[in-house]
């Protein structure tokens, strides 16, 4: 099948101390990006029975290899990462921008100004008062080693060039959409550079999140059915190379009303709607870090460039922030802040406890190695105010959890405790975090470690994201295909809908 393309309006931003003077080219006012990368929406909705059958009679029973989690090379050597690049400069109209400069830009934000001199912003323009660098007001490594990519070439002899990118993944997040259809869900191509295949110290994973939007938003989340169709479909068709032209459209060209998945404005750079993010695994040194980027064309007159701008990591508050040993102006709001969530925190279904956090609270980074971001240490073992408050709050709920149980979950729930800190963790109330091997160490897509599937090698993943996650997003796709009872209260759905084929 061949897509039709419908692209998005492009819209401009604010942000950071180095573009305090840029304006959006258009009006409109910007709304967050999404609260959560991870959980959110019609995931967050708890299954009725019928919806977790797993009966072969229901009209759509998905395959997650084809149809969530996409890792095989004969479907991923359809996508390049310089195809990627390009299609952002192209979508931005940016005069004389090349996807090799708005590389550079990006990688320049990691080093210290006035770094390249590229025109973007730099790891040290938010400098606390005793010097030391910061983003939104919270300690943030500068430089990093990956800054050193501002002076690379990723493009050149990309099977052989070490600075090169990888795909390694293609990911469907149907289950984040939006429970009003606002949105669609998310939908993700993950790189690797290259010479982690080898390097054990010198790896960066890259993965492009874009939030869709629902091209029919008055229909509600029956505005969706399509893209969580196109998404079923792929589990039928046996041909890869079929599937791989499919899902390349889907990305770079759209489907039916659908924009392109891979688009500026549904990664950072919308107005008036959610939008997405691109995130990092950075491991070019130690400590290893995840950090978030949003892609936005920032204008003075008419004068615009595309950047990516370094931003806070969404559900992963500063680690400082539960510390008992170190101070920060904040924690006493965030105290009541986390208080005043306890009882989504406290509940008992491993897919649906929540914390999403306020901006104020989120860091620049999520260190996925050491202490700093590992909140059950931050906060000690001792008396402490922060766990006398937990408690009395857990007291009023009836709950028996315990302070170190709820921060185990708000660890969870951050990037670091998601990747690395929270492999088999206790969680208190029968829920324990899923484990997985040292060959998924800081990952859940591996570059390093390959598989034979139906189709030939792929790209392994972790025993969490197979065991545990993929099949509870399986169960909300066939969920929302299959008409649960789980989802008829919410907006549009309640209403009869088609099969949605072609």
């Amino acid at each position: 099948m061949r897509f039709s393309c419908l692209l998005a309006v492009t819209g401009a931003v604010v942000f950071g101390a180095c573009a305090q003077s840029m304006e959006p080219p258009s009006g409109g006012s910007l709304l967050p990006v999404s609260v959560h990368p991870e959980r959110r929406g019609i995931g967050l909705i708890p299954l009725d029975a019928t919806a977790l059958e797993t009966s072969e009679e229901k009209a759509y029973v998905v395959d997650p290899r084809r149809s969530l989690v996409v890792t095989d090379e004969v479907i991923l050597a359809r996508f390049s990462f310089e195809e990627v690049m390009q299609q952002l400069v192209a979508q931005s109209k940016v005069a004389k921008l090349t996807p090799l400069q708005l590389y550079q830009e990006w990688w320049d934000t990691q080093r210290r100004s006035p770094g390249l001199g590229l025109g973007g912003s730099h790891c040290d323009d938010q400098p606390l008062g005793d010097g030391t660098s910061s983003l939104n007001g919270f300690s943030y490594a500068c430089p990093r080693t990956e800054g050193n990519q501002a002076k690379e070439d990723p493009f050149l002899s990309p099977g052989t060039n070490l600075a090169a990118y990888v795909p390694i993944g293609l990911i469907n997040r149907f289950d984040l959409a939006a429970k009003d259809g606002s949105d669609c869900g998310e939908y993700r191509i993950i790189f690797a550079r290259r010479s982690g295949l080898t390097q054990s110290n010198n790896r960066n994973l890259i993965a492009f999140e874009s939030v869709l939007p629902n091209p029919n938003p008055k229909k509600g989340l029956k505005g969706c059915q399509d893209v969580a169709l196109f998404w079923a479909k792929l589990s039928k068709e046996s041909n890869a190379q079929e599937r791989a032209d499919d899902l390349h459209d889907f990305y770079f060209k759209g489907y039916k009303d659908f924009p392109p998945a891979l688009h500026i404005d549904n990664l950072g750079n919308a107005q008036n709607r959610t939008t997405g993010q691109v995130r990092t695994n950075q491991f070019m040194q130690a400590l290893w870090t995840l950090r978030e980027f949003r892609v936005r064309k920032q204008c003075v007159g008419k004068t615009c460039a595309l950047r990516f701008v370094p931003d806070t990591v969404k559900g992963s508050p500063a680690g400082v922030l539960f510390s008992v040993k170190t101070s920060h102006g904040r924690q006493e709001d965030f105290a009541q802040f986390l208080t005043s969530r306890m009882e989504t925190l406290a509940i008992g279904d491993l897919f649906r406890f929540d914390l999403a956090s306020d901006e104020r609270f989120n860091s620049g980074q999520s260190r996925s190695s050491g202490t700093d971001d590992l909140y059950s240490f931050q906060m000690g073992k001792g008396a402490s105010p922060l766990r006398t408050r937990i408690q009395a709050s857990l007291d009023a709920l009836g709950s028996s959890l315990t302070p170190n149980q709820i921060v185990a979950r708000a660890q969870v729930l951050s990037c670091s405790g998601c990747h690395q800190f929270s492999t088999g963790m206790n969680l208190g109330g029968g829920l324990i975090w899923p484990t997985k091997s040292s060959s998924f160490e800081f990952v859940h897509v591996s570059e390093r470690t390959h598989e034979m599937g139906p189709d030939g090698r792929r790209y392994a993943i972790s025993e969490a994201l197979e065991g545990v996650f993929m099949p509870q997003r399986k169960q909300v796709l066939e969920a929302y295909l299959n008409g649960a009872a789980s989802f008829q209260l919410l907006p549009g759905m309640s209403a009869e809908r088609g099969d949605g084929e072609d």
